[in-house]
């Protein structure tokens, strides 16, 4: 299993709206950054990624997972852009802020300290059970 962490506004879309998708999940669509869609290509189903609010809060606030393996975009018709299906696990106990993650001697190498503005971006086993530690849940 990989692990992920998926960037939204929250006032685009939020953790509540993801919860409320149930298990059919919703397609991650809207991504136009290359490196962020070589990260959705390489996901595989039962992977798990961290739902961050970016721009409004900026924390971890919840716990997805890949329910559908990457296949083109629905809302262009430009063949670059793909995207995958995520659903809703669990919230977190305690949200994760960006300020936490930069504070964390064991987080400095991760790519949401290190490249900020990367919508889709790969979380290491590492990183992972730091983050779940600070958030209360369990790592697996």
């Amino acid at each position: 299993m990989n692990y992920w962490l998926f960037k939204s506004e929250p006032d685009a879309w939020s953790w509540d709206q993801q919860v409320a998708r149930g298990d059919a999940g919703e397609e991650w669509t809207g991504v136009r950054n290359y490196q962020a869609r070589n990260n959705m290509r390489a996901m595989k189903v039962g992977d798990r990624g961290f739902f961050y609010h970016s721009n409004i809060g900026k924390e971890v606030v919840g716990v997805v997972e890949v329910v559908r393996e990457s296949a083109p975009d629905t809302t262009t018709d430009d063949p670059r852009w793909d995207c995958v299906v995520i659903k809703a696990l669990f919230p977190v106990k305690t949200p994760v802020s960006l300020d936490d993650c930069k504070a964390a001697p064991d987080l400095q190498d991760m790519a949401l300290v290190k490249t900020s503005r990367l919508s889709v971006q790969p979380v290491s086993v590492a990183e992972w059970a730091v983050i779940c530690r600070m958030a209360g849940i369990e790592a697996g």
